[in-house]
């Protein structure tokens, strides 16, 4: 509770100079659309800066026939779908994070580390195998939605676990939580070596895929679904920021603020499971972005979630769609899965992040 407190009231911040929420706001905004545009350019498929324009349909005098149906079509069919969707994922997995940070009062949570995300892609995992079984073959006909689906109650049903077991007389444990997830996690992965261990070769490429994260299935269908999801999650994040705020303080005090806190805890779990679940049916698991993306945020424009988790949903996008660019053009042609991008960056940060609370460095 103490590293939660610090974490939350930004006691240990040590920054003297914030700058305007505002004016972060506007950066973020500017980060996004200039990330998207280096994601335009960059690729196998490199389009110069300068046919960018005509490539997107604003004018078509800038390159030859061939080469502006080219780019129009790298563009308009594999680019454009691939960085909505990866914006769109990037901003709902940093806003569970930021969800379940303040939920939970600690800067440990993540769907990703507590197991969610995990879950998530059990269940996801599941589906794919077992789709070609006999009692699969009654489900053809919601091909398209059984792994949106099947991955949302995974990580429902790993949620309400989690908050079961950590849960007693109406008191949360923390420490209880966060050990209820690694092992929930573990579990997970093990029945995800299970599912492995009896797949076929195309169920075993297919459960790889989601197991290191990729956004190379991304398509205008697939970001059509993350749309709905992300505006919903978006007004349920306004609704439900100032009930964050004041748990800080406790629930007794946020009672007794005019805060009903267990339906607030109903609405964040549902909330993070559907976020997550989306996501992770999407691009599957990838991790460290909900626990990266609320902490930097906390340095620069405080803990109040009014303004960090609209925050956190638009640094969350610049993030992933920058790391998902670096995953296709790093080793091009081939590409590289975004979930090694994102550990390899993220887990320095959540030691760092250890160490920084042990009092054994200062970042």
């Amino acid at each position: 509770m103490t590293v939660l407190a610090g974490a939350s009231t930004g006691r240990r911040v040590g920054y003297a100079f914030r700058p305007p929420a505002s004016l972060t706001i506007v950066c973020l905004l500017v980060a996004l659309v200039g990330t998207a545009l280096i994601a335009l350019t960059m690729g196998a498929a490199g389009i110069p800066l300068a046919r960018l324009p005509a490539s997107l349909g604003l004018w078509t005098d800038a390159a030859p026939a061939p080469t502006l149906a080219r780019d129009q079509l790298v563009v308009w069919s594999i680019r454009i779908p691939r960085i909505a969707a990866a914006a769109m994922i990037g901003a709902l997995l940093a806003a569970s994070g930021a969800i379940m940070q303040g939920l939970f009062r600690n800067p440990l949570a993540d769907p990703a580390l507590v197991g969610v995300s995990s879950g998530g892609a059990l269940a996801a995992a599941a589906a794919i195998v077992f789709t070609d079984s006999q009692m699969g073959q009654s489900l053809r006909f919601m091909q398209h939605q059984l792994l949106p689906i099947a991955a949302f109650v995974g990580s429902l049903a790993t949620t309400i676990i989690l908050y079961s077991i950590a849960s007693r007389s109406g008191r949360t444990s923390i420490a209880i939580f966060l050990l209820a997830g690694i092992a929930i996690a573990a579990t997970a992965n093990a029945g995800i070596g299970l599912l492995v261990f009896i797949a076929d070769d195309r169920q075993l490429r297919d459960i790889t895929f989601w197991m290191l994260g990729s956004l190379s299935g991304a398509t205008w269908p697939k970001a059509a679904t993350l749309a709905p999801v992300l505006g919903c999650a978006a007004i349920a994040c306004f609704w439900i920021a100032r009930g964050l705020d004041v748990l800080v303080l406790g629930e007794a005090e946020a009672f007794h603020s005019g805060v009903d806190v267990e339906r607030l805890k109903r609405i964040s779990i549902v909330l993070v499971s559907a976020m997550t679940g989306v996501a992770v049916s999407v691009c599957g698991v990838i991790g460290f972005v909900g626990i990266v993306v609320p902490h930097l945020l906390r340095l620069v424009i405080g803990p109040a979630h009014r303004l960090l988790l609209p925050a956190s949903m638009l640094l969350g996008a610049v993030l992933l769609v920058g790391a998902d660019t670096m995953a296709r053009t790093i080793v091009a042609p081939a590409e590289m899965p975004i979930g090694i991008l994102t550990a390899a960056v993220g887990a320095p940060f959540f030691l760092g992040m250890l160490l920084r609370q042990r009092g054994l460095v200062s970042l």
